[in-house]
């Protein structure tokens, strides 16, 4: 029997995980350097009562020190309400009138643990798309670690006397809107999604043109450019005994052009200009990226972008 049948519901199924798991990343926090879930949310999610989850933690507490679980202080609490998105009912029925409890919160630890106490049929796969969440948010985080350090120092630097929270936030973007967000960043041995996702990213700023500079790159640098904004022209410098051909860039141009290809052996080190106003040097070549130790550098001598046209 041909399992061409069996494919859409596999990739149904996968895409269903997928959501599921993106809704739960919203449900994270960060307190005290810490990702976390609020009681109310890991209860939701285990189809259980909050009272329960947390009686049960209490009757188990040697196996929830505090990087497992912890009770929020008043600081922590009216911090958090500042910034919870009204989309996550949830939450908003909790911060609502009445009498308020300050929630007890859970780190990826202490999901573990408390599947573990759970009686119940759907924990552990629960369980285990809590802590795909969790997973992907640190990538998130040492991925943007920079910026979010920057977001903490401006915010620390804000007015005290400034009370209105949309305001807030509007001078906080301001500020991360007029300076550089990278500047450069190591990736080690088997970071492939890092370094892969943070080229992505740099493609994607692109509004105009872009030229990459690798000796060594194949069509596998076809796939990053295919994630460019539409009608952003790029130019691939590389060496004469580079396995991409023409073919490769008659086929990409059919569907996102335009790509143009020459070839020299006068450069050594790769490089990504974007429009002419930015400039990158990568210390490996973009087809083994996260395969070995290197660093991707945001260039402040803008003069060389033109130095490089009078080398082709």
């Amino acid at each position: 029997m041909s399992n061409e049948n069996n494919i859409a519901p596999i990739n149904e199924d996968l895409n269903v995980v997928k959501n599921e798991i993106e809704e739960i990343k919203q449900k994270i926090y960060l307190i005290r350097g810490k990702q976390v879930m609020l009681d109310s949310d890991v209860a939701d999610l285990y189809h259980y009562e909050t009272k329960r989850i947390n009686e049960a933690v209490k009757r188990n507490i040697e196996r929830f020190p505090e990087d497992f679980c912890f009770k929020l202080t008043n600081q922590e609490y009216f911090h958090l309400k500042s910034q919870i998105a009204t989309s996550n009912e949830n939450i908003v029925n909790v911060m609502r009138g009445g009498k308020q409890k300050i929630p007890y919160v859970f780190t990826e630890k202490g999901i573990i643990m408390l599947s573990g106490l759970l009686k119940n049929e759907i924990a552990v796969d629960v369980s285990i798309k809590i802590v795909e969440a969790f997973i992907k948010m640190r990538n998130f985080i040492n991925t943007n670690k920079e910026l979010l350090n920057r977001v903490i120092t401006i915010e620390n630097k804000l007015d005290k006397k400034i009370t209105d929270y949309d305001a807030k936030f509007e001078k906080i973007f301001n500020e991360l809107q007029g300076e550089t967000e990278f500047k450069q960043k190591i990736f080690f041995d088997g970071q492939v999604w890092d370094s892969y996702n943070l080229i992505i990213n740099i493609i994607k700023n692109a509004d105009n043109k872009i030229t990459i500079i690798d000796n060594y790159i194949d069509d596998s640098i076809l796939n990053m450019l295919s994630k460019k904004k539409k009608n952003v022209e790029v130019t691939l410098i590389t060496s004469y005994k580079s396995n991409i051909t023409k073919l490769d860039v008659q086929k990409f141009n059919k569907e996102y052009p335009i790509l143009k290809l020459a070839k020299t052996d006068k450069f050594h080190d790769r490089f990504i200009v974007i429009d002419n106003k930015e400039l990158y040097h990568c210390g490996a070549s973009l087809k083994d990226l996260g395969k070995k130790c290197l660093a991707i550098t945001k260039m402040e001598e803008l003069d060389y972008i033109d130095k490089f046209r009078n080398i082709v």
